[in-house]
């Protein structure tokens, strides 16, 4: 079954997240990550499967899917947007002390400039917003641990 949300979703996935944009966002990750002890991973779905219309409880079902629950501090962070249902969700592992409101504060920044069009700075602008959670809300490096890239900096593709 295929709607306009579908072909949309298709068209703003080839249209904004071109493999110069992804390079940037990895980019922008990678140095993110090196000022804490988060892991920080970017799903981008042009078309939400029909199995799970929610968009929260298919950013949960990602979350676990690509192993962001998975790394020895627990402190992975789903940035998750659905773009055929213009949704956006934050979700991120125990470790990390931040509120519900902190992250709704990205979402609300990151919908914002994702209205005005504003597709690849708005994803930067996010995990510069996410990054300054991180630092203030993960657990510190232990005396001698080395902070090591446990998740993948490339964006993926759903």
């Amino acid at each position: 079954m295929t709607g306009w949300s579908t072909v949309e979703g298709q068209w703003l996935r080839r249209r904004h997240f071109t493999p110069e944009v992804l390079a940037q966002i990895a980019s922008r990750i990678k140095q993110s990550e090196l000022d804490h002890t988060g892991e920080l991973v970017v799903a981008i779905e042009a078309v939400s499967p029909a199995h799970e219309p929610d968009s929260r409880c298919r950013s949960l079902e990602v979350f676990g899917r690509l192993r962001v629950w998975d790394t020895p501090l627990n402190t992975g962070v789903l940035l998750y947007l659905a773009l055929d249902k213009h949704r956006i969700e934050i979700v991120s592992d125990r470790a990390i002390a931040a509120t519900d409101d902190m992250w709704e504060n990205v979402c609300a920044n990151l919908r914002t400039r994702l209205r005005s069009k504003e597709y690849a700075s708005g994803i930067l602008a996010a995990i510069d917003d996410i990054e300054v959670i991180l630092r203030a809300r993960c657990p510190p490096l232990a005396q001698g641990y080395i902070n090591t890239n446990d998740l993948p900096n490339d964006p993926t593709l759903l």
